[in-house]
């Protein structure tokens, strides 16, 4: 059964990556799907802090499907005329208040994740487990708000990703984030390629 979970998980979370690159809304509800099979994949596995990472991914897809869907209006004005507006790919730079912020946010994250699986639980890799955690809660968020650099956040943590699950033998999830880092460099190179920048703090 677990195994079957973690090959569903592969799948869905693979589309969601497709789907993510082209900001389709779609993007939110396969990625609900897959961090709740995540759920149960990484309890079995005791990697605990990137449980809880998808419980937070399971409120936070509802979050940006919500977040995204109230901007279609204003999306629609900033997409040309002949284009339909799901098509257009809008991003905004991140600024260094904004990034010293979100530096402060991991920091904060990681010690707290850290602390509590070292201390609480009997993770066999809690640093790296806090790690990627931390830096994956903020990146997502920094999707949902359509920041570019997310991208690069997650580059970093789907190869850091790649070790951990290679230890715990989760091959079809190590096959998976690899995937993942060459498509979020991919998606990196899409959004600058054909998105179009704005500086609307709202979106």
């Amino acid at each position: 059964m677990e195994q079957l979970l973690e090959y569903f998980g592969v799948l869905t979370g693979l589309l969601y990556l497709l789907l993510e690159i082209r900001q389709h809304r779609a993007m939110w509800v396969v990625g609900f799907l897959t961090s709740l099979v995540y759920v149960f994949v990484f309890f079995f596995s005791k990697i605990y802090a990137d449980m809880g990472l998808n419980i937070y991914y399971v409120a936070i897809s509802i979050y940006g499907f919500w977040q995204w869907t109230r901007k279609k209006a204003i999306n629609e004005e900033k997409t040309n005329q002949n284009a339909p507006a799901n098509e257009a790919i809008l991003y905004r730079n991140m600024t260094s208040p904004l990034f010293a912020g979100i530096a402060l946010a991991i920091l904060a994250i990681y010690a707290l994740l850290y602390y509590i699986l070292h201390n609480f639980t009997d993770s066999p890799i809690p640093a790296g487990d806090a790690f990627t955690t931390a830096v994956g809660i903020v990146a997502t968020w920094m999707l949902a708000r359509r920041i570019i650099e997310h991208w690069i956040f997650w580059i970093i943590v789907n190869c850091v990703s790649v070790y951990l699950y290679y230890l715990r033998g989760l091959y079809p999830t190590m096959f998976l984030y690899i995937c993942y880092a060459i498509l979020a460099a991919v998606g990196l190179y899409t959004w600058k390629k054909k998105g179009i920048k704005t500086n609307d703090s709202t979106l």
